[in-house]
């Protein structure tokens, strides 16, 4: 899908869900426009394909853990298989279908439509575990169900987790839609809480998690806590598990203890019903306010990527494409001083010789030729330190390749990278786009929030 006609679906899309985001498409647009005029991205390339305008939530954890389980009851509907072993070993991409059953897709109809997270997700698989990207139907599967809770979000089921098995495919796509989403739900199985079965799954699930820069998203839920009750040590249970958390460095916080209602054990004890009960409701209805909460979320995440995007530019890609292309243009510079220097010691040794009669037409000709000399030979280093420069950057950041390439062409004035023209009105565009981001959050939050002198005002006329 090209940029223009992906703008065009967002633009309809977003006209429903969400009109304060409508401006926030031409920002992006704006954002392509210098990107690709720095040679950071190519024609067919738009940021608006680097980040999930849907929201998103992805539920990750162990075999057995109940995410299935979960999910079904969340959706009202039996869709995902349940039970002790794995039954599942696919990522599925649940959204919601207007018709009046489930239908399976494969994983192919995510791959290559660009309104899902896992486009090109083949590509990405290849470059960690060649041969795996053509297989990509092994590893995803789309889903689409008829449930009023899937409207206007996204979910993500993962295959249970079981470090000893996983390849790099299944690693690298935990890592991607963990990324991508907007609340990501971790379940552990409260039935194995000793460290020695835990060990894996914290190392390739949390271990990953804490890294994240918006780690507020990551809810970790023990699941299953009614098989506590025999024993009646869930305090015990979960201050293991926040424990085993914290040595991976997870600051203590969204941790949660469930159990699924259709899938609960016989608890004798009322008391102990009661108060595992209790504490279930209590975790299970943040669980769901946070589910519930992704649109907003996603609105605020979409406005500040656009800063993101913006300042990564700004501070990291736009000085190192200057410095790049300054340390080209001096050598350009260098080779071609020397050049005219050694064309000009030949032209003094002719008038040190003595010049004779008849001779001036000569050397007026040879004059012409070193001229021509000159350019030719200026165009032929300019055009091989350039390939010297964008096979030194090609090692460090493709992207600053891509810039280098385009802005090394014959045509570009070399003496310009010295004017800071260009580089000034480069600036300019992305301060006002990240000025820009910031004027929508603050109309995001006049959606949600009543700011004080709003307050203030109202109490006035009372």
């Amino acid at each position: 899908m090209k940029p223009k006609e992906r703008y065009e679906k967002l633009k309809k899309y977003l006209s429903a869900e969400n009109p304060v985001l409508l401006d926030v498409i031409q920002e992006y647009q704006e954002l392509d426009s210098v990107a690709r005029s720095l040679g950071l991205i190519d024609a067919n390339e738009t940021y608006t394909a680097r980040i999930s305008w849907w929201p998103l939530i992805s539920i990750l954890g162990t075999f057995s853990s109940g995410k299935s389980t979960f999910i079904n009851d969340y959706l009202g509907m039996p869709v995902q298989q349940s039970g002790n072993q794995a039954v599942d070993d696919k990522f599925t991409v649940l959204c919601y279908g207007a018709g009046d059953k489930v239908t399976t897709l494969p994983g192919l109809a995510l791959d290559a439509d660009p309104r899902f997270p896992f486009y090109n997700i083949s590509e990405k698989v290849e470059r960690v575990d060649p041969g795996e990207g053509s297989r990509v139907n092994l590893y995803l599967q789309l889903k689409t169900v008829p449930s009023e809770n899937l409207k206007g979000k996204i979910l993500i089921d993962s295959p249970g987790f079981d470090a000893d098995s996983q390849r790099n495919a299944i690693l690298r796509i935990s890592s991607h839609i963990i990324e991508m989403s907007d609340l990501v739900l971790i379940f552990f199985d409260a039935r194995h809480p000793e460290p020695g079965a835990m060990r894996d799954t914290l190392e390739h699930l949390v271990a990953r998690t804490v890294e994240q820069r918006d780690r507020d998203k990551i809810l970790y839920i023990l699941n299953q806590i009614d098989t506590t009750a025999r024993e009646d040590n869930l305090e015990d249970v979960i201050g293991a598990w926040q424990r085993a958390l914290s040595q991976k460095g997870l600051i203590a916080g969204n941790f949660y203890a469930i159990y699924n209602e259709s899938a609960k054990q016989p608890i004798d004890d009322p008391a102990i019903a009661e108060r595992l009960e209790r504490k279930r409701n209590e975790d299970l209805a943040k669980i769901y306010e946070r589910m519930e909460g992704v649109k907003v979320e996603r609105a605020y995440r979409i406005t500040k990527a656009l800063e993101d995007f913006a300042k990564e530019i700004e501070n990291k890609k736009l000085p190192a494409i200057r410095e790049a292309l300054q340390r080209w243009g001096r050598r350009v510079l260098l080779a071609d001083f020397l050049m005219a220097l050694l064309l000009a010691g030949g032209a003094a040794s002719l008038f040190v010789t003595g010049v004779l009669p008849g001779t001036l037409p000569l050397i007026a000709g040879a004059g012409a030729v070193g001229l021509l000399l000159l350019i030719l030979f200026h165009f032929m280093m300019r055009a091989k330190i350039a390939r010297s420069e964008i096979k030194k950057a090609e090692a460090q950041d493709p992207k600053l390749a891509g810039a280098l390439r385009k802005r090394t062409r014959w045509y570009r004035p070399i003496l310009s990278l010295w004017s800071g023209g260009w580089f000034r009105r480069t600036e300019e565009r992305l301060a006002n786009i990240i000025e820009y981001s910031r004027a929508a959050i603050r109309r995001l939050n006049d959606q949600y929030v009543t700011p004080l002198d709003t307050v203030d005002q109202e109490e006035n006329k009372l």
